[in-house]
């Protein structure tokens, strides 16, 4: 009977992977379909690390949480099941995406350069990329939840931020996460900490805190700006030399 309740209990908690794995599995085909099988699967990971660290981050506070899920060119996400009791705690959670994301892309920029492998290179691009676009201070993004600490004012720095990105680089999910932040930007506008006890209870952080977590932000948003500007400037000069040695190799 024992045996029967271990494997039933087995069973609930494969099951609960299933929704996750598969979608996993579908991005990697639909990004190999686009991209190549060992790029899809490098940028799948750098996705999963990310969503990982927002759900280890909850799991550390006490929160209930869903494991990651996947849908192909729009985004990753995880579901909290347990709202957050403060802004701290929300700053800490938004964080943990972030950066494991980056120890993500670091690993992988490691690697390329020790086995000489472009495509490693170009996926640790594009995590540092994703990781630093994330951190645009607005939500749904990361760093609309990370500024919360600060103040929610500060997700008024975000809209020009995405109206300067939709105009030089328009896309669906750039305008989709502009329209999912309007409710937010409305709220940033109207915010007073001092509206209600439980708005002064969820945003009563320490000035040392406060502090805390904007430096990290600042710093983590400087080095995937360089890393992302750094790495861009490298993979364009290794596809001038790729061109370069087709050219002498047909001359």
């Amino acid at each position: 009977m024992s045996r029967l309740f271990l494997l039933l209990l087995a069973a609930l908690k494969f099951g609960k992977l299933v929704p996750t794995v598969l979608s996993l599995v579908l991005a990697v085909g639909v990004y190999t379909l686009v991209f190549g099988w060992r790029y899809a699967v490098g940028i799948v990971a750098m996705l999963l690390i990310h969503e990982m660290g927002h759900y280890i981050a909850a799991r550390h506070r006490g929160l209930k949480v869903r494991l990651p899920m996947f849908i192909p060119f729009v985004f990753a996400w995880t579901t909290l099941e347990d709202l957050p009791h403060d802004a701290e705690t929300e700053a800490y959670i938004g964080l943990g995406g972030p950066m494991l994301g980056t120890v993500g892309a670091i690993a992988a920029w490691w690697l390329a350069h020790s086995t000489d492998a472009t495509w490693l290179l170009a996926v640790a691009s594009t995590g540092f990329f994703l990781n630093l676009i994330n951190l645009i201070p607005l939500p749904p993004l990361d760093g609309g939840r990370i500024t919360t600490v600060l103040s929610p004012r500060i997700w008024l720095l975000g809209v020009p931020i995405i109206g300067v990105l939709l105009w030089y680089q328009f896309s669906i999910i750039l305008l989709l996460i502009a329209i999912l932040a309007l409710p937010h930007v409305i709220a940033a506008f109207r915010f007073d900490p001092s509206s209600s006890p439980e708005a002064q209870r969820y945003h009563d952080v320490s000035a040392r805190t406060r502090w805390e977590y904007g430096l990290i932000y600042v710093g983590l948003i400087a080095f995937l700006a360089y890393m992302t500007n750094d790495l861009h400037r490298e993979l364009r000069g290794v596809r001038v030399h790729d061109v370069e040695q087709t050219q002498s190799g047909d001359v």
